[in-house]
């Protein structure tokens, strides 16, 4: 007997990626952070580790070793670093050795603490080709690229700088995919307005980690004014705050409540293929606790 047509939902597989979240959005600590995630019903943690007790520099191997079981001990692992040092990413040259050794060592932590990901701005790629910023981004990245390629791990460019095509010709003139991408589809959606479903689509073969994040857009925006550039000026994260929750230009919202397509957004995921972490970002709010505890059920939603 020949049932009716299953639906376009009905055919559509359910989400298996497991579910990260950004210590960090909490605001209360690493240590606490970590107990947090837990509670809220994540499968991963994300962790900055650029500065403070987190700075690799401060973390002996003995150190490591025991945040590694600690995170162990309460079920969770470690779905990637954030290594975003901040400024205007590699677009100097005369900053770009420390910066890059900063990132070698951040890459280092990483995969003793098990994730072979460090996520990261570089700042915006430039249309000009031929100028000195964009030689010295990709002379920086191809040095990183070689690096994580070399350890069987990624530094993931997080998306929003530059429209996702851009983004793709800048990482094709690189020999390895060491230097990849983490997808953020919100900030596609608030800087540039670009589709991130269709985005998922051309960075197909570079994403590595996801950003599960919604915001709208109220007008269009420099996107120098939200992410800094050489000879303009750095990138500020607490002015990219002030911004994300001013609604002046752009707001970042609960999910669901944006203009993030998710349900055309993780269908995209699943198309190309990916089987990495949705890990939620929240980086304002008033009570980031409850946003990413809904968050979680919001994407449970799909599984």
């Amino acid at each position: 007997m020949i049932g009716k047509p299953r639906t376009k939902e009905e055919n559509r597989m359910k989400l298996t990626n497991k579910i990260g979240v950004i210590v960090d959005s909490f605001g209360i600590g690493v240590r606490e952070g970590l107990k947090k995630a837990k509670d809220v019903g994540a499968d991963g943690v994300q962790i900055y580790a650029v500065s403070g007790e987190m700075d690799p520099a401060a973390l002996s191997p003995a150190a490591r070793r025991e945040l590694k079981d600690y995170i162990a001990s309460l079920g969770l692992e470690i779905s990637a670093l954030c290594g975003d040092l901040g400024g205007h990413g590699f677009q100097d040259k005369t900053a770009n050795p420390a910066k890059v050794e900063k990132s070698k060592r951040i890459l280092d932590l990483a995969m003793d603490l098990g994730t072979n990901i460090v996520t990261t701005h570089i700042g915006i790629v430039p249309d000009d080709r031929q100028g000195e910023v964009y030689h010295s981004l990709q002379t920086a990245c191809e040095e990183l690229g070689q690096y994580a390629k070399g350890m069987g791990a990624y530094f993931a460019i997080e998306t929003g700088p530059e429209r996702a095509a851009h983004l793709k010709s800048f990482l094709d003139t690189l020999s390895t995919n060491g230097v990849s991408v983490n997808f953020d589809p919100a900030n596609m959606v608030m800087v540039t307005g670009d589709d991130p479903v269709q985005g998922v689509h051309i960075l197909r073969d570079y994403i590595v980690h996801t950003h599960v994040k919604d915001g709208i857009r109220y007008k269009e925006v420099d996107p120098r004014e939200v992410y800094g550039a050489l000879g303009y000026e750095p990138m500020d994260h607490g002015k990219i705050a002030q911004m994300v929750s001013s609604g002046e230009v752009f707001r970042e919202v609960p999910l669901g409540e944006g203009k993030v397509p998710f349900d055309a957004y993780f269908a995209a995921l699943q198309e190309i293929g990916y089987t990495g972490y949705l890990t939620i970002e929240r980086e304002v709010g008033e009570q980031p606790e409850i946003d990413i505890r809904a968050a979680v059920q919001f994407i449970k939603r799909f599984q």
